[in-house]
């Protein structure tokens, strides 16, 4: 589950998990444990939610953070 900053038109961006990337197709994005970049909550969302729908319309794009063993990935080493 790659974990995501969902940058809005207009608005501040939302970090999240979601279960798989959207397809060219797709209308909505699903996001889980939606948060600040700051890990604090969303005002305009209640405590306890934990998965939003947003539709494409309102998103202008989508970073995927990379994960730790990506990282540890060494592609060139000079000796």
């Amino acid at each position: 589950m790659p974990s995501v900053i969902v940058h809005f038109l207009n608005e501040d961006p939302v970090v999240g998990e979601i279960d798989a990337m959207p397809a060219a197709a797709d209308n909505m994005v699903s996001v889980k444990n939606p948060r600040k970049k700051d890990g604090k909550d969303i005002p305009f969302l209640e405590p306890n939610v934990t998965i939003v729908i947003w539709p494409l319309a309102r998103i202008s794009f989508i970073e995927v953070m990379s994960s730790g063993s990506e990282e540890d990935i060494i592609s060139f080493v000079r000796e």
